[in-house]
C-alpha cells in the first residue's frame, strides 16, 4: 500500500502524462496519444492497486484535488480536439464508397 505522498506523486505524474496527451492531440499525432493512454491507464491500475481510497488530509489533499482538476480541464480539451477528427473517421467508416475500397484492399 502506498503512502499518501507515493499517491500524491502518482496524480502529479499523471498529470504530466495528461498534459504530453494534450499536446499530441494538438499535434494531430495519434499514435503518441494512444501510447500516452497506456501509460495513464498503467498509473491507474497502480493506484487503484495500492488502495487509494484513503482519506488524505490537508497539503496533500489539496495536491491531489489540484492534480484530478488539471487531469479533468486537460482532457475536456483532448476531447475538443478528437471529436471532430473522431467524426470525421467515423464518416469516412460510414461512406459506402470508402466501405468497398477497404472491402477491395483486404479481400473481404
Amino acid at each position: 500500500m502506498m503512502n499518501g505522498q507515493e499517491v500524491v506523486s502518482l496524480y502529479e505524474a499523471m498529470v504530466g502524462i495528461s498534459d504530453q496527451m494534450l499536446a499530441a492531440a494538438t499535434a494531430n499525432d495519434w499514435d503518441r496519444l494512444a501510447e500516452l493512454e497506456l501509460q495513464s491507464a498503467a498509473c491507474v491500475r497502480q493506484l487503484k492497486a495500492s488502495g487509494d481510497g484513503q482519506p488524505l488530509a490537508g497539503q496533500e489533499r489539496t495536491r491531489k484535488v489540484a492534480a484530478i482538476r488539471k487531469m479533468l480541464a486537460a482532457d475536456r480539451e483532448i476531447r475538443d480536439l478528437t471529436q471532430p477528427w473522431m467524426a470525421k473517421l467515423s464518416a469516412m467508416i460510414n461512406n459506402k464508397g470508402t466501405e468497398r475500397r477497404i472491402a477491395r484492399a483486404y479481400g473481404i
